[in-house]
C-alpha cells in the first residue's frame, strides 16, 4: 500500500467522524437516537440498507465462492431483492402504521409482551455475538491482508471504539448518513474491480465465457449440490431473507427512521435494486478469477489478489476505504439495534418517568457498553473457529419460527396472542435438535433444506396451536391496523406513476427474473 492508498480512508475516516459530531449536536432525546427522529427520505434508507448488509466478509467471500464453486452464491442477493419488495408491499404498512419503536414491538401488540422480549433477546444475541463481534474480528483479520503491519488487538479496538462512539454520539440519524457514503465507496470500489477484470477479457463476454469453468456461470444448482442446492434455493433461502430483511431489527430499523410510508416503500425497493449489483460488481469477478490467476489455495486469496495485482495506486486505496466502510457499516447497524432491543424491549424506557436528557444518557451508555462487550468477545472467536463457523448456519435453525410468527401474525388474523409463544418455543427446540444432528453427522439435509422444513413445521405449530387456544381461551380479535389489508397495497393517490412504487415493484422482480434466466 502506497501513500496516496492509505491517504483515500483516513480521508473516509475524518468524514464519518465529522458526520457523527455534526448529527450528535442535534441528537435531542432517546427517539432521535433510535429512530433518527423518523426523518429520513428513501435515498438514505435504500442506501443504509444496502450498506449495513455488507460486511468485509461479504466481499471476500463472494469472490472466493465465486473462484471456488461459482456464481450460485449470488442468490442470497436477489433473493434479498424479493424480500425486500415483500416489506415494501405488506409490512412497511403495518410497522409505519402501528408506531413501534422496535421490531418486536409490533410483536408485543400483535400477540404479547413475552413473545416481545424472547425475540428481542433472539436479535439482541445475534447482533453482538455474532454481527458486531464478528465483523471486528474479520474485520481486523481482513485489514492486516493488505497492511501487514497492523497489529491485531489495536486494530480491533481502534475499529470498535470508532463505530462505538460515533454511534452513541448520533444514533440511527449518523449511522444511516454514514451508511450512504459507505454504500457510495463499496459500490465504487467493487465496480473498479470488475471494470479492470472486464479489461483483461478486453471487454469480451464472450471471452469471458470461454476462459470460464461453464459450471461456474450457472445459478441454479442440482439438489445433491454441496453448497446452494435448488430445493434450498426455493424452501430455505426465501424465509432466511424475509426474517433478516424484514423482520430483523439489525436491518429493519432502518423503515422506522422513514418520514413516511411512501418513503419507506420507496427506500425498500431502492435497496432492492441495489442488491442486484453484487452478482455483477463483487461475484462475476471472482468467478473471472479462476483463469486471470489460476491455482489460488484459499478462495480468501481472490479479492486481496485482484486488489493487489490489478488496480493501480490511488484505487486500491479506494477499495481499502470500502473494506472499512463495510465493517463499519455492519457494526454501528448492529449496536444501535441491540441498544434500542434492550432498552425498549426489555428495559422498558419509554414508560419510565425520566427526563429526555437521562434517556439519552442511559442510551449512549448501553451503546458502548455492548461496544466493549463486542470487543471483548472478538478475539474469543479466535479460540473456537469451528463455533463461530457453526454460528453462520444458526440463522437457518433460529429464525424461521420468528419469521413465521411475525409475517402469520400480520396476514392471519386467526393467529391466537398465545400461539406465538408455543411457536416459538416448539420451533426452537425442534431446530436445536436439526442443529445438533447435522453437526453430529445423523442428518443429511443441507441447512438450506433444513431452513425450509423449519417454516413448515413453525407454521403448523401456529396453526394448530391457535386453533387449541380459540377453543380453549378465546381471546378478542386483534386490531385491523395490525393486520395486512388489500387497500395497504394501493397506491398513493397524491403520487404520479412513476413514483408509484408498484411501478418499481414490478421493475425489481422482472430484472430478478431475467438475471436467474441469463444465468440458470
Amino acid at each position: 500500500m502506497m501513500l496516496w492508498d492509505l491517504a483515500v480512508p483516513l480521508l473516509y475516516l475524518l468524514v464519518v467522524a465529522g458526520i457523527g459530531w455534526r448529527v450528535s449536536r442535534s441528537t435531542q432525546n432517546d427517539d432521535d437516537l433510535f429512530l433518527a427522529g423518523r426523518s429520513l427520505g428513501w435515498s438514505v434508507v435504500g442506501l443504509s440498507l444496502f450498506a449495513s448488509n455488507i460486511s468485509s466478509t461479504t466481499l471476500i467471500g463472494l469472490a472466493g465462492a465465486a473462484y471456488n464453486r461459482g456464481i450460485a452464491v449470488a442468490a442470497y442477493e436477489w433473493m434479498a431483492a424479493l424480500a425486500l419488495v415483500f416489506a415494501a408491499v405488506v409490512l412497511l404498512p403495518l410497522y409505519l402504521r402501528n408506531r413501534i419503536q422496535t421490531l418486536p414491538d409490533y410483536i408485543e401488540q400483535r400477540f404479547d409482551r413475552r413473545a416481545r422480549r424472547y425475540v428481542s433477546g433472539v436479535m439482541i444475541f445475534l447482533s453482538i455475538v455474532v454481527d458486531t463481534a464478528g465483523s471486528l474480528y474479520a474485520g481486523a483479520l481482513v485489514l492486516q491482508v493488505f497492511v501487514p503491519q497492523l497489529p491485531l488487538w489495536p486494530t480491533l479496538v481502534g475499529l470498535g471504539v470508532f463505530a462505538g462512539l460515533y454511534t452513541s454520539a448520533g444514533g440511527l440519524k449518523a449511522v444511516m448518513l454514514t451508511d450512504a457514503i459507505q454504500a457510495l465507496i463499496l459500490l465504487a470500489g467493487s465496480l473498479a474491480i470488475t471494470v479492470v477484470c472486464f479489461q483483461a477479457f478486453d471487454w469480451s463476454w464472450a471471452q469471458v465465457l470461454a476462459a470460464t469453468p461453464s459450471d461456474h456461470l450457472h445459478m441454479i444448482r442440482p439438489a445433491s449440490d454441496d453448497d446452494l442446492p435448488w430445493p434450498g434455493l426455493l424452501l430455505g433461502l426465501p424465509v432466511m431473507g424475509l426474517y433478516y430483511w424484514t423482520t430483523n431489527q439489525y436491518i429493519s430499523q432502518r423503515f422506522l427512521a422513514a418520514r413516511n410510508l411512501s418513503e419507506a416503500r420507496r427506500g425498500a425497493l431502492f435497496a432492492a435494486a441495489l442488491k442486484l449489483l453484487p452478482l455483477f460488481i463483487m461475484v462475476l469477478p471472482g468467478a473471472m478469477a479462476v483463469s486471470l490467476f489460476p491455482g489460488l489455495e484459499r478462495g480468501d486469496e481472490v479479492f486481496p489478489t485482484l486488489v493487489k495485482e490489478l488496480l493501480p495506486v490511488g484505487l486500491r486505496g479506494l477499495v481499502l476505504a470500502g473494506l472499512i466502510a463495510a465493517i463499519m457499516s455492519t457494526i454501528d447497524s448492529a449496536l444501535n439495534a441491540a441498544s434500542a432491543l434492550t432498552l425498549y424491549d426489555l428495559v422498558g424506557l419509554e414508560n419510565r418517568a425520566l427526563s429526555q436528557r437521562s434517556r439519552l444518557r442511559i442510551a449512549r451508555a448501553t451503546t458502548l457498553g455492548f461496544m466493549l462487550l463486542a470487543i471483548g468477545w472478538a478475539p474469543i472467536i479466535r479460540q473456537f473457529p469451528g463455533l463461530f463457523a457453526y454460528l453462520q448456519q444458526v440463522f437457518a435453525y433460529a429464525v424461521p419460527p420468528v419469521a413465521v410468527v411475525f409475517i402469520g401474525g400480520a396476514l392471519w388474523a386467526r393467529a391466537h396472542p398465545k400461539a406465538a409463544w408455543s411457536t416459538l418455543m416448539g420451533g426452537h427446540l425442534l431446530g436445536l435438535a436439526l442443529f445438533a444432528f447435522s453437526q453430529s453427522g445423523h442428518w443429511p439435509m443441507h441447512f438450506t433444506v433444513d431452513a425450509g422444513l423449519l417454516t413448515v413445521a413453525s407454521s403448523l405449530l401456529l396453526i394448530l396451536s391457535s386453533r387449541h387456544y380459540r377453543t380453549h381461551a378465546p381471546a378478542a380479535a386483534p386490531q385491523r391496523s395490525l393486520l395486512f389489508r388489500w387497500e395497504d397495497a394501493a397506491a398513493n393517490p397524491d403520487l404520479p406513476w412513476y413514483r408509484d412504487y408498484r411501478a418499481g415493484t414490478v421493475v425489481v422482480v422482472a430484472l430478478v427474473g431475467l438475471i436467474v434466466w441469463g444465468f440458470w
